[in-house]
């Protein structure tokens, strides 16, 4: 059967290789071993991966070259932090850290341009603020700081918010072997029934029941949003040591409120 010809970035998908299981875990191995060569054979292997990342960003990106390449680099430090413990496959590994350097790149990127008129509002407005914070010992209100500065409370609300990173409700939060939960699941449905506040209140009494550590790796990941990688570094232990200590929490907390 003839393979249709899609182009993403001048790349022609069609032509591109992609790697089954056993290949992937021969070539980790030999890369593992010090074989340079392996590493090329991973990831163009699984650039195919990259490119069905950057599908969505079509339309939101003018030089589409550019973002494969930051992609890439994603690509890249995904083969070169994966660890074959993890117990994970590599695309589920991979896809947060390449979503992670084409975002960055996006949000510095950003063509959306505050007017400079906003940007000295808001810098005068956050002088303002740490100044009244610290002589009335609590943090102002928007009409203080409006007051302060002879200015209208909308302009430097407008202002202050002009600065603030803007996050898509399609902004995934969690991977990591199932299913994505993105950020528009976590959001408050206004319709809420009774069942979901019970659900709710289950789930916070079975999170109490956990021991300290599972529960502050629940709270930082699920709530703050960081990610394994990050608790790793803060804990100190591996990867693979908060994953299972994930897995353990979720599932506690699911035979709790089950």
């Amino acid at each position: 059967m003839a393979r249709h010809k899609v182009e993403i970035c001048g790349v022609n998908t069609a032509n591109l290789k992609v790697l089954n299981n056993v290949e992937m875990l021969d070539l980790f191995k030999r890369y593992k071993s010090g074989d340079k060569l392996a590493k090329e054979e991973l990831v163009n292997g699984n650039l195919k991966l990259v490119l069905s990342i950057l599908k969505k960003y079509n339309n939101r990106c003018e030089n589409m070259d550019d973002l494969f390449q930051v992609g890439c680099i994603g690509l890249i430090k995904a083969i070169d932090n994966f660890d074959l413990s993890f117990d994970v496959k590599f695309s589920t590994y991979a896809v947060p850290m390449i979503l992670g350097e084409v975002k960055r790149y996006l949000r510095d990127n950003n063509s959306v341009r505050v007017a400079r008129s906003i940007k000295d509002i808001a810098y005068h407005a956050l002088l303002v603020k740490e100044e009244l914070t610290n002589s009335l010992n609590k943090e102002p209100s928007i009409k203080d700081i409006a007051q302060k500065l002879g200015l209208k409370e909308y302009e430097v609300s407008n202002a202050l918010d002009s600065m603030k990173d803007t996050i898509s409700i399609f902004e995934p939060i969690y991977n990591d072997g199932g299913d994505t939960i993105y950020l528009a699941d976590q959001l408050e449905d206004k319709n809420t029934d009774m069942r979901s506040i019970t659900e709710k209140v289950a789930l916070k009494e079975a999170i109490k029941n956990l021991n300290d550590k599972e529960k502050y790796i629940i709270i930082e990941r699920y709530i703050t949003g960081k990610t394994q990688m990050e608790l790793a570094d803060e804990i100190g232990i591996s990867q693979a040591q908060i994953s299972r200590l994930e897995k353990s929490a979720l599932n506690n907390i699911k035979n709790d409120i089950t």
